[in-house]
């Protein structure tokens, strides 16, 4: 019994720690999982170097709400760091919830899907608001703006922006994150999402991207030569490490070279409107 799926990753416009409200978008850097059921009685993840208890409590959950009792083993592979802040753990529980569906061959609406991944982080402690915005805006592509703490969906459009992406060398786990640090820009980040909420994601993006990098601690400078090469807006994407920026497609060299010479990694990529799926990929 097997099944395979994929999920793309995405960006922060709203960081949700603050207030609990957040808002992301999709890019177009995906993962793709496989899920083998077999009688074994326990789940067991083999991705190289990453802690597999997310994915193993993904199959789990889907399996117990079904009602199956199998084992299995599960596997994921992605282009996308992990630990960056760009939604590593939230695409991965998207892709192998979809895959154990595949491998049961059974359906779910995409909404309740990203909902397990969701309870998923949060029972293994890799969450700290459950990222609801992180695991809509990979599960149904495009941008979402959402109320983690009542678990809401409150605005979903498709968002077609060229997207750049700076990837430092360190790596940052929401679970360590300083919640009391966070806590103190709720005001920015209340009018960071009533800016979502209008659509403004430009202006929303770059007021959470300044508001988080002083409240953590991390260097503002990228965005600054983000705006300066003509960005429509730039921001830390979760707590870190990685920025990314929605720009246009003939600004991106400028970008490219200033970001360049700060080390790690510069991506051109691109929002992603399409939805996770079953399958093998595309």
């Amino acid at each position: 019994m097997k099944g395979y799926a994929w999920a793309k990753g995405a960006a922060s416009i709203l960081n949700a720690v603050a207030t609990w409200k957040g808002s992301a978008f999709g890019i177009d850097l995906k993962t793709q999982a496989e899920v083998e059921l077999d009688n074994s009685g326990c789940i067991k993840g083999h991705v190289p170097g990453v802690d597999t208890r997310l994915i193993e409590h993904c199959v789990e959950l889907v399996l117990e709400r079904l009602g199956y009792v199998y084992g299995g083993v599960v596997r994921t592979y992605s282009e996308i760091p992990v630990a960056s802040g760009l939604k590593s753990s939230s695409t991965a529980a998207n892709a192998v919830v979809l895959a154990t569906l595949d491998a049961l061959d059974e359906e779910m609406d995409h909404i309740s899907a990203a909902r397990i991944g969701v309870d998923a982080a949060r029972d293994v402690g890799v969450t700290i608001t459950g990222a609801l915005d992180d695991a809509l805006a990979s599960m149904l592509g495009g941008v979402v703006v959402t109320d983690n703490r009542k678990m809401l969906l409150l605005r979903h459009e498709e968002f077609h922006r060229s997207v750049m992406l700076l990837i430092p060398e360190q790596k940052f786990f929401s679970k360590d994150t300083n919640v009391k640090d966070s806590e103190v820009i709720a005001p920015l980040a209340d009018m960071a999402f009533e800016l979502a909420m209008r659509g403004d994601y430009g202006r929303a993006m770059t007021l959470n991207g300044f508001a988080y990098c002083v409240a953590l601690g991390l260097p503002t400078k990228p965005l600054v030569m983000a705006l300066r090469a003509g960005a429509e807006g730039v921001s830390l994407s979760g707590t870190g490490p990685a920025y990314a920026a929605i720009i246009d497609e003939d600004k991106m060299d400028e970008l490219e070279a200033a970001w360049g010479v700060l080390g790690g990694r510069v991506i051109r990529t691109k929002a992603n409107n399409r939805s996770a799926s079953k399958g093998r990929g595309i």
